[in-house]
């Protein structure tokens, strides 16, 4: 899974309307100051890779404590996340001019991972609002800084012995 962590004062997400139910415009979710995760199931992903993302991302450190320096989580503090999923994330764009999604997980198979990843977090403590999943949406937010990382958990050993980046394959990456 790969995930964009973003500080913000605020965020909302608005919904186009596309999908049934919807109504265009309608406000979907919105946080005061906390954290706007934009998350994608990558292919090989599974519930073990969306709990240790979720960990990582609820125990990150990036909010400022009384010296400013960045040493407290969303946890710590008790601040919201907005989960957005954006399967664009796994977009490779190294030759042609076409970005390929081929690394992105199905939606038959990411949706329940990134409820799986939402419902680890609420698991850990934090208050969770969702985009959402399969919407086009607006996605607005102020950012705290700027203040952004992209952090990433990879699947488990493949057959083939290994995992995709090499070394320890439970380890979480930031």
């Amino acid at each position: 899974m790969k995930a964009v962590v973003q500080r913000v004062h605020r965020a909302r997400v608005v919904v186009a309307g596309d999908l049934p139910g919807e109504v265009p415009g309608e406000v979907a979710a919105e946080i005061g100051a906390g954290m706007l995760v934009f998350v994608c199931v990558l292919r090989g992903d599974g519930p073990t890779e969306a709990r240790a993302l979720a960990t990582r991302i609820a125990q990150f450190r990036f909010f400022a404590d009384e010296r400013g320096r960045m040493n407290l989580s969303s946890l710590d503090l008790g601040r919201p996340a907005l989960v957005v999923s954006q399967f664009t994330l796994a977009a490779e764009g190294d030759r042609g001019r076409r970005p390929s999604f081929d690394r992105a997980a199905p939606p038959e198979v990411a949706e329940p991972l990134y409820e799986a990843f939402v419902a680890e977090l609420r698991t850990l403590g934090l208050t969770v609002e969702t985009g959402r999943f399969g919407a086009h949406m607006d996605v607005e937010l102020v950012n705290d800084g700027p203040v952004t990382f992209v952090l990433e958990s990879h699947p488990a050993a493949s057959s083939s012995g290994g995992s995709p980046q090499g070394g320890d394959p439970s380890q979480v990456l930031a």
